[in-house]
């Protein structure tokens, strides 16, 4: 008997780690990265102003990027630019209801 519990605890440990990623593509509902705006009326914005982590007079002229990120991402965004590539470039971060609402919508119809 304990053999046979020690196999589904361990088979239910398991089991997460066999579990495959489901990839989520631009456009699509809870994708978090750098969307392309061109074409889009002006998005609605979490902060006016870009926001940079490690300036970089290379990157001082070059155009910004939008990025959809996580709740609370932006607040501690030295923590988590490294994962978007972002911490050297000029960042926007777009609100989450106008990237649900407005560019997933608009995407799909495109």
């Amino acid at each position: 008997m304990k053999r046979m519990l020690c196999a589904v605890l361990v088979a239910a440990c398991a089991a997460p780690v066999f579990a495959q990623k489901v990839a989520v593509s631009v456009g699509s509902p809870g994708f978090y990265g750098q969307i392309d705006i061109g074409g889009f009326p002006q998005p609605e914005l979490v902060y006016p102003q870009p926001v940079v982590v490690q300036p970089s007079p290379e990157y001082a002229s070059a155009a910004p990027v939008y990025l959809h990120v996580p709740r609370g991402h932006e607040k501690n965004w030295n923590k988590h630019c490294s994962e978007y590539h972002a911490c050297n470039k000029r960042v926007y971060f777009v609100k989450d209801d106008w990237y649900n609402n407005e560019y997933v919508r608009h995407y799909h119809h495109h």
